[in-house]
Parts: C-alpha cells; sequence; structure tokens
C-alpha cells in the first residue's frame, strides 16, 4: 500500500521535472484566444488596464497581457448622486510566451499574493450559443485589499473566480492536462502550442456602491453571461479540436 500511495507523487513529480529536458522547437502554434479587447463584451463596458509591476516580473519579457476592468449599468438602480449604479468584474489574459519553463501557471499560486484566500474550487461546464461548450475552473475566495496608502485599513470581500486555458487547438481547465499535452506536442507532433490563461471574477456581498447585498448566484450569473459571451466573440473555435 505504501508503495502505491508513493507511486503517484513520484510520477508526477518525473513528469513535471520532464519539461526542462523537452527538446527547443522553432515552430509556435498561436494560441486561438484574440488579445486585443474591444470596447464592449456581451453589453458590458470594458476600461482597459496595463498590467500590474507584480505580473511583469513574475513571467518571462515575452509574455502578453490584456487585461480590463468591464462594467454594466444595473437596471432601475441609481445613486443620491443621480448616477447609475453599476456591476463590476475583472478580466484578466496572459499570453504564455516561448519558453515552457517560465510560462503561465494557474492562479491557485498567484491569488495568495493579491489577497485571497480560497475556500472552494469547482469545475463548472459552459455552453455557447454556437453549441461548443467547454469546462472552467470556479473558485471561491475572500480578498483582503488595503483601503489606505498606509496600507493599515483593510476590506475583506468575498469574490468568485472562472477560468482556463486556451492553446492553438486545445482547451482545457486543467493545469497539469495542459502540461502533459506541451510535452506531448513537443516530442510527437514537435510543435510548441502557444497558451493563454483567462481568468474573470467579481466581488459579491455587501458592497459600497451598491445598496442591494450582491448574492453569490447573482454574481455567478452575471460572471458566465459575460465569459460566455467572451468566450464566442475572442476564441477562434474553427482551430479548437476539443
Amino acid at each position: 500500500m505504501k508503495l502505491r500511495a508513493l507511486f503517484l507523487p513520484c510520477f508526477i513529480g518525473s513528469a513535471l521535472s520532464g519539461i526542462y529536458f523537452l527538446p527547443k522547437v522553432s515552430k509556435v502554434a498561436e494560441s486561438a484566444v484574440r488579445m486585443e479587447l474591444p470596447d464592449s463584451i456581451a453589453s458590458w463596458e470594458l476600461v482597459k488596464i496595463p498590467p500590474s509591476e507584480k505580473e511583469l516580473k513574475a513571467l518571462s519579457a515575452d509574455t502578453q497581457f490584456s487585461k480590463a476592468q468591464c462594467y454594466k449599468s444595473r437596471r432601475g438602480e441609481v445613486s443620491i448622486r443621480g448616477e447609475l449604479v453599476p456591476d463590476r468584474l475583472d478580466l484578466s489574459i496572459v499570453l504564455s510566451g516561448a519558453d515552457i519553463n517560465n510560462s503561465i501557471h494557474r492562479p491557485e499560486r498567484c491569488m495568495p499574493a493579491q489577497g485571497h484566500t480560497i475556500t472552494a474550487s469547482s469545475d463548472q461546464m459552459l455552453a455557447l450559443e454556437n453549441g461548443r461548450q467547454f469546462q472552467a475552473k470556479r473558485l471561491l475566495s475572500i480578498q483582503e485589499i488595503s483601503t489606505n496608502r498606509q496600507l493599515k485599513e483593510r476590506l475583506k470581500l468575498k469574490c468568485i473566480t472562472y477560468y482556463f486555458f486556451v492553446g492553438h487547438d486545445h482547451l482545457t481547465n486543467d493545469h497539469l492536462g495542459r502540461t502533459m499535452l506541451d510535452m506531448k506536442d513537443r516530442l510527437i507532433r514537435g510543435i510548441d502550442q502557444r497558451w493563454a490563461y483567462v481568468s474573470v471574477s467579481m466581488w459579491y456581498g455587501k458592497l459600497d456602491w451598491i445598496d442591494p447585498e450582491v448574492t453569490e448566484a447573482e454574481a455567478d450569473r452575471k460572471l458566465r453571461q459575460f465569459l460566455t459571451g467572451f468566450s464566442a466573440e475572442q476564441i477562434a473555435w474553427d482551430q479548437i479540436v476539443r
């Protein structure tokens, strides 16, 4: 029994370490995701923002980023100043560089550094109007952020995050499976499939700028609506084989 228990972690460790011995290839298969963001997606207005300094330092220099804060007015809700009250979600696309050894990673690895404590994880199926469907990873977390420059005042917010990876002809939410596919592509197909990591997140609960409390179900529904619209517009589905 002890040998069986040790076999799986040893196998995974050996497989992952094998990445460093894969041949360098010149044929690059570009990701099927479109990195240039439009001004709006599924009735959400996009405000494009640059990557943070931490993100730029964490990955190789040829990594590409497309990020935006996305807003959509809440129907029938107006602030005391007469302004429309918006929902907000955050969109991030990270496109890996040529070096597979210093490429993108699963968000569970970097979210704690952004103040997140992950409380739950699940696989969720998303269906598009074009008949395609795919699985995304869904994370629940508590995010602690500072509210002043002295970093002394902290605010805790409930958060939902969805993410998945888009390669040249594959789409998956499984980081280990993506890594194994990279190894197979290099050894057998002779290609370096470039991957993009897509994530969207939204706070819920009691938020300062929204009077009624945003339920988890409401936030989840709006994230899925945005994500299906994004996927239909920003992914070249004619390239995806699975």
